[in-house]
């Protein structure tokens, strides 16, 4: 006689010892004890008798109990045995635990972290710390799907309007689910299909002042301003070299030779992920020297003044800027690669394909491969101490040179 809910209900402990078994059909039984009352399924597997738990009343209600009574038999006329099975699947969910998302990243930033600068990690870190791993960080990454990561971690960040942290958070956790990938935890990279899935900033170009008159009076107000020495030199050396502000402000001393007059930008801090080589003109050297007198000692060539150990925040230079009348609108930090370019070719007639190799863009050769660091540097040598002596006739105040 098969069970029924109300049935079950009144089924009491008789006092047995074992307990009492009440069948309901095809194998399955409940087991009434002093403890309680527990689904049963009776098999036979490879010629032994075998029984499977299927849960405790009434947490598993009889339909319920049916229903995985059922998925044992379907698995048995497969020739698979459901004990077998179903601790298979325990170890399965238990190993999917301690892969969560958050262990995962964890791992990947260890096995990475020798390749990245230091301000870096950091970034990434606080990304991991505040935006990603309270949301996703405790799910096993083997069960995140592109939806979880757009509105548990994106849709957010995107609600505060951080859409540029919004695409970098997206690009790291799709680094970890492909480092994810290579050692065997899941099958793809969720966050490719959510290309396009969150909105982009619109892009801006940097404001830059590209007439010489106006650049000459730029700088006598950099060499003029009453600024902390460790900011005037970078904003001193930001036309003079007309590297990336980031490129600039993370220097390192290990990275410059004075006497050779070169920095060498190692490829981890560029961003076409080439080292690029720097040729320091006289006016650059000497001011180098004045900051290795301040610096030298530490890690940067343009250490923060509060936060030691770390360079130069990303908003010093345009701050500095700001505070001598230049605001966005009209000049920037990056905009002197801008002024660089535009002027160096236009007014004072260089090789663009220079320029471009200084400014560190890539730069494909008749055959169409691509030039490496060192391509024309005895040119380029010369072309930046031209560009220095020039920039120091602006500033006197003597008139520019015409292109020819």
């Amino acid at each position: 006689m098969k069970l029924n809910d109300m049935r079950i209900r009144q089924l009491k402990h008789a006092g047995s010892p074992r307990g009492e078994k009440y069948a309901d059909g095809d194998g399955m039984y409940l087991h009434v004890t002093a403890t309680g009352k527990y689904w049963r399924f009776s098999y036979r597997f490879a010629g032994k008798q075998k029984t499977l738990a299927l849960g405790v009343y009434p947490d598993v209600t009889l339909a319920k109990a049916r229903d995985r009574r059922g998925d044992a038999r379907a698995l048995l006329a497969d020739g698979t045995d459901p004990g077998v099975a179903k601790r298979e699947a325990k170890l399965a969910r238990a190993e999917a635990a301690s892969n969560d998302f958050a262990s995962v990243a964890a791992a990947w930033m260890a096995k990475t972290d020798e390749t990245r600068r230091a301000i870096t990690s950091a970034k990434l870190k606080r990304w991991l710390a505040v935006d990603i791993n309270p949301h996703i960080g405790k799910m096993p990454i083997s069960t995140i799907k592109p939806l979880d990561v757009l509105e548990r971690v994106l849709r957010r960040m995107e609600a505060r309007n951080a859409l540029d942290s919004a695409a970098r958070a997206k690009a790291l956790i799709g680094q970890i689910f492909r480092y994810a990938v290579a050692v065997g935890l899941v099958e793809r990279d969720v966050t490719a299909d959510l290309r396009g899935a969150i909105a982009t900033r619109k892009k801006v170009h940097h404001a830059a002042i590209t007439d010489p008159e106006l650049l000459g009076g730029l700088l006598r107000a950099i060499h003029g301003w009453p600024a902390h020495p460790t900011v005037r030199a970078a904003l001193k050396l930001s036309p003079l070299l007309f590297v990336r502000p980031g490129e600039l402000r993370t220097a390192e001393w290990a990275e410059v030779d004075l006497d050779g007059a070169l920095w060498t930008i190692p490829a981890i801090k560029t961003k076409m992920n080439r080292d690029l080589l720097v040729p320091l003109s006289t006016q650059a050297v000497a001011i180098l020297r004045e900051q290795h007198a301040l610096t030298g000692h530490a890690q940067y060539v343009f250490p923060s003044i509060r936060a030691g150990g770390l360079p130069m925040s990303d908003g010093t230079l345009n701050a500095a800027l700001r505070s001598m009348g230049y605001d966005s609108s009209v000049h920037v930090a990056h905009g002197f690669r801008a002024t660089a370019r535009t002027i160096m070719e236009e007014v004072m007639g260089e090789s663009p394909d220079l320029i471009e190799h200084q400014l560190g863009h890539i730069v494909q050769g008749p055959l169409g491969r691509t030039y490496n660091r060192t391509t024309h540097l005895p040119a380029r040598v010369k072309m930046m101490q031209r560009w220095a002596d020039y920039l120091d006739g602006l500033r006197e105040g003597a008139v520019a040179p015409v292109a020819a």
